[in-house]
């Protein structure tokens, strides 16, 4: 179903059992998969794909040009993925071709209103962005992370698995899987306990992964406090995610406690 009132240029393609409310602009190279749904005064621009029962609220913008000054018009992509949920004033803005030339959002999230996923960013699958959340560019977040409201990421910074991110929190440092960051300027407060639970993680599991966070994080030397460690949960998949994530190379510090 399309309302009269809306604009679809003849060469989008859409998808069988898509919803196009009134008021709605759908460009050229826009592809709705099956069961999408835009409310009403949707914008759809540039190279992209929404993915299948997504559905899009009033004055959301998608696909329009990043917020880059070195951007030139060059060809970039916007993936999106199904069931997603993006409501009211939320923007998205594709790739640039100096990083990859693709954003890309998982499955299931929720994006709240005028929350901002700049370019070159990568979303994972079941991450909640809460209302007014802008996300910088090149930005990468992993599966099943909450962002609370009014806070705000800076470029290039990385959220690990199931991080719990504070709202009003100027993330600035990168936040390892399983922890809960807040503050003016991002700190550790510890470990998002309750989302693991949440995920049925084996209890013994957890208490290895809270030893070993107090073990990394004993100095800011972590790199030594990882060499102390030596192996010691090796059989703990938790830990071994959270050293994998702060020796990958990266742009941003690591996020650690205050004390």
């Amino acid at each position: 179903m399309i309302h009269n009132s809306s604009v679809i240029d003849k060469n989008a393609k859409i998808s069988k059992n898509v919803k196009i409310g009134p008021f709605c602009y759908v460009g050229p190279n826009v592809e709705l998969a099956e069961n999408v749904e835009l409310v009403s005064n949707v914008h759809i621009e540039g190279n992209t794909l929404v993915g299948s029962n997504t559905k899009i609220f009033p004055f959301a913008s998608i696909g329009t040009q990043p917020q880059d000054l070195k951007f030139k018009g060059e060809k970039t992509t916007l993936v999106i993925g199904k069931n997603n949920m993006i409501r009211e004033y939320v923007t998205i803005n594709p790739g640039t071709a100096g990083g990859g030339s693709k954003t890309v959002i998982g499955d299931n999230c929720l994006f709240m209103i005028s929350s901002h996923i700049a370019h070159d960013c990568i979303i994972g699958n079941n991450v909640i962005i809460a209302n007014n959340v802008p996300l910088g560019g090149h930005v990468i977040i992993e599966d099943s992370v909450v962002i609370g409201g009014n806070s705000a990421v800076q470029q290039f910074t990385r959220i690990g698995r199931l991080a719990m991110i504070g709202g009003m929190t100027g993330v600035l440092k990168d936040v390892i899987p399983f922890g809960l960051s807040i503050g003016n300027r991002n700190y550790l407060q510890g470990l998002n306990l309750i989302g693991l639970r949440r995920q049925k993680y084996d209890n013994q599991k957890i208490i290895g992964l809270d030893k070993a966070f107090k073990d990394i994080f004993a100095s800011k030397n972590f790199h030594e406090n990882l060499g102390r460690i030596n192996g010691k949960y090796k059989d703990n998949e938790l830990v071994s995610e959270v050293i994998k994530f702060i020796e990958k190379d990266k742009k941003r510090p690591i996020c650690s406690p205050l004390s």
